[in-house]
């Protein structure tokens, strides 16, 4: 890889024009492709085998009129305060309303508030539900329409009027975070490379990378059911990797500038390094994110894919595009006019830098170190004990946006159960008596607490399949409500012993708990998965047992107190003014699985910067000790640089008013900070001196069957050193890599 890696680099830096007009194609034709198609998003989750998508799955058959499986929208309808919808100036416009519902497009149902008593007590507030024939992803254009312009006409009539229910999409969007992140980055940067021009080059790539993923990412949600969050995600990782593997990629080049190569040889030499750590780094990351899709959630695997396709892309742009850019700049990336003194004096060996001084201080303080960072991050996952997932639902919309309103007017008008109703469905074709079950099914619902209302049995045409409404007295995230879901389901035992009857619930509520609870089971399986992945990966890369052991426990030790700080500020509320926490909740059930997706690839990208530089210092005769300083001296700025435009760029999503888009920002942020400048700063150096050579400790027979990685172009940098000394190094082809300037006929493979 690194041979191809280097070629690659010589020829995008040669034929800069050709690279960057193709990029520059890529990017038009992708905007003439986006511009004539439609995208759409959804947030509707099904998962076969639970009885949730059972009950639905029998609703669809035996209710058709009730489009189980379409999707929905409350339409809360408020008078002025001190009057009452029932009075005779208000009632006929909300009826109005009612039909104009009644004709909007893919309507299958609506539910009128006047005759089904859907009416709060004191008369202020009315609530139709709205049904349509088709799920949320095929809503029309005009179907949407005609949502807004009820909103619009009651308005007029002067009532408030409120909508909730997943088919309403906001498309608001706000781009605050991404231009905070931004700034941070480009800030970093400057202060990194001491120069505009080497500053610019990352965040350039980064730019039109992202811009070519979200694309993307727009144009296939026009093929297939699209997460509504999927976007955001791809950018949020793709802008912050994108950034990172250029700043790896530029920091090498400007090394082999001063190491006195040519431009041309120098941006070889940077890609068949540096770029071969990218592309590990860039493939553990969509690894993790791709395995998103064997849990078997349609959201989960599109938000996988979204964002993996951004990593691809980003990791493309560094080995093509950068080093193009590169070619435009040629030596004035290796610039420095706005550094200062002290950094000047690093760089000509005059003083040692902060990087080598935490190195040689962890080093003398090995065991305090490693006793304190475990501690503290033990400390910091306390909270993860007490974490409860849920999914999102109109309580965590943004303040202010008609999915709130609507949630907020029907808790003070009816109660805060009655937004996430309970569908119990009595599957009585196997009873002798319908009627029978599902009068005891009832009876059943009353005897059972925090429920505020139990609705008559309505039949289906065969009259052997009933449905029985009831309103939680809790709101639907809340743990009383999962603990009624699951009394009902453990108490259905005896109806279905006594009248041979099967009851089931089911509802949007009843399918969160359910997504949920099958998300918390997946955890511990994917986390298995994932740190499997992690050992071999790392055995391969560093040829060591204990360093790839190492890793995997740093890795989970900053994943646990990640969970533990986002229970700490999202469920208990520590903080949450702070952070613009708006409500306190569950942790959405998505995010523990995409956190450790996501930063299982950005540790092991760390991992492979820092240990590598210790494991090339060993191998070449420098004591246990010495190569850890010697691994700090060539990465620690790189990594800290790194790891504070990471938490800048996720950080920056904190502004975001989606409660989902929040704790993902905070929960990436926190991760980086805990993985980067706790694990691989503190806990790795102090592991490496304790264990001395034990660390890179490897079984004769497992060196024999591993495969060779040379994942820091070490051997391409033996090769094409004793090139230019004039010497010649043989490979197992009998071939050697070809004078500068000039391309082979055929590749040349490297021992």
């Amino acid at each position: 890889m690194a041979t191809f890696l280097y070629r690659l680099g010589r020829f995008a830096f040669r034929r800069r024009r050709l690279v960057l007009l193709a990029w520059l194609a890529l990017l038009l034709a992708a905007g003439i492709g986006v511009s004539s198609v439609s995208g759409s998003t959804t947030d509707d989750f099904t998962l076969p085998g639970t009885q949730s998508q059972r009950a639905i799955d029998l609703l669809e058959k035996e209710f058709p009129q009730a489009a189980a499986s379409g999707a929905t929208a409350r339409v809360v309808i408020e008078a002025a305060d001190g009057e009452r919808l029932t009075a005779a100036a208000h009632k006929p416009r909300a009826e109005a309303l009612v039909d104009a519902l009644r004709r909007a497009p893919q309507v299958a149902n609506v539910v009128d508030p006047f005759s089904s008593g859907l009416v709060s007590a004191s008369g202020t507030i009315a609530y139709a539900q709205v049904t349509y024939a088709v799920p949320q992803a095929e809503m029309s254009t005009a179907a949407s329409d005609a949502l807004r312009e009820v909103v619009r006409q009651g308005a007029e009539a002067g009532l408030t009027v409120s909508l909730g229910g997943n088919a309403v999409v906001n498309d608001r969007e706000s781009n605050a975070g991404e231009l905070i992140g931004l700034l941070v980055a480009a800030f970093v940067l400057v202060i990194t490379f001491g120069s505009l021009v080497a500053a610019g080059l990352p965040l350039l790539s980064a730019i039109a990378g992202v811009g070519i993923a979200l694309i993307g990412v727009t144009i296939a949600s026009s093929f297939v059911d699209m997460a509504s969050n999927a976007r955001t995600l791809a950018l949020m990782l793709g802008l912050a990797v994108a950034v990172d593997y250029a700043l790896f990629i530029v920091s090498r080049y400007r090394g082999e500038l001063r190491e006195g190569h040519k431009p041309e040889e120098a941006a070889g030499r940077a890609l068949g390094t540096a770029g071969s750590a990218v592309v590990f780094a860039g493939l553990t990351v969509i690894i993790a994110l791709v395995g998103l899709s064997v849990i078997g959630i349609a959201m989960l695997t599109t938000m996988g894919l979204a964002a993996a396709f951004a990593i691809t892309i980003a990791v493309l742009v560094a080995l093509t595009l950068l080093p193009a850019l590169l070619g435009f700049t040629g030596t004035r990336v290796a610039g420095s006019r706005l550094s200062t003194p002290r950094m000047r004096a690093i760089q000509r060996g005059r003083r040692t830098s902060m990087g080598v001084r935490w190195g040689r201080f962890v080093a003398r303080h090995p065991g305090k170190m490693l006793l304190a960072s475990v501690a503290g991050l033990g400390v910091l996952a306390l909270p993860a004990l007490s974490l409860r997932l849920t999914l999102p639902d109109d309580s965590m919309a943004a303040p202010g946006s008609t999915q709130r309103v609507a949630y907020d007017t029907l808790s003070k008008g009816f109660g805060p159960g009655f937004s996430g109703p309970l569908t119990v469905v009595v599957d009585a074709r196997g009873s002798d008596d319908a009627k029978a079950a599902a009068t005891d099914t009832t009876a059943m619902l009353d005897g059972l607490g925090d429920i505020a209302t139990v609705r008559p049995p309505v039949f289906n045409q065969a009259g052997d399949v009933a449905l029985i409404t009831v309103v939680p007295g809790s709101s639907p995230t809340s743990r009383a409500t999962v603990d009624l879901v699951a009394e009902i389901r453990e108490r259905s035992g005896t109806v279905e012993k006594d009248s041979g009857a099967q009851v089931m619930v089911t509802g949007t509520t009843a399918v969160n708990i359910d997504v949920s609870a099958k998300l918390g089971e997946a955890m511990v399986p994917y986390l298995a998965i994932v740190v499997g992945l992690a050992l071999i990966l790392l055995l391969v890369v560093f040829r060591s047992v204990l360093v790839p052991l190492k890793a995997a426990l740093g890795f989970l030790l900053s994943v646990v107190a990640t969970l533990g700080v986002l229970v700490a500020v999202f469920q208990w509320g520590w903080l949450k003014d702070l952070f613009g926490v708006d409500e306190t909740a569950p942790i959405v059930s998505l995010l523990p699985i995409l956190l450790i997706g996501v930063v299982f690839g950005l540790a092991m990208d760390y991992e492979v910067f820092l240990v590598s530089g210790m494991r090339e210092a060993y191998v070449h005769g420098a004591s246990p000790t010495e190569a850890v300083v010697t691994g700090f001296r060539h990465g620690a700025r790189v990594v800290t640089a790194a790891a504070v435009i990471m938490i800048s760029v996720f950080a920056g999503f904190l502004l975001d008013d989606v409660a989902l888009v929040k704790s993902i920002g905070m929960g990436l942020a926190a991760a980086v900070l805990f993985d980067a400048f706790v694990v691989r700063m503190a806990i790795v150096p102090a592991v490496m001196t304790l264990l001395q050579d034990r660390a890179w400790w490897l079984p004769a027979w497992l060196d024999r069957v591993l495969p060779e990685v040379d994942i820091e172009g070490e051997k391409l940098r033996r090769v094409l050193d004793a090139r230019d000394r004039g010497g010649h190094v043989p490979t197992p082809a009998g071939q050697g890599l070809p004078p500068i300037g000039q391309e082979p006929a055929a590749p040349a493979p490297l021992g």
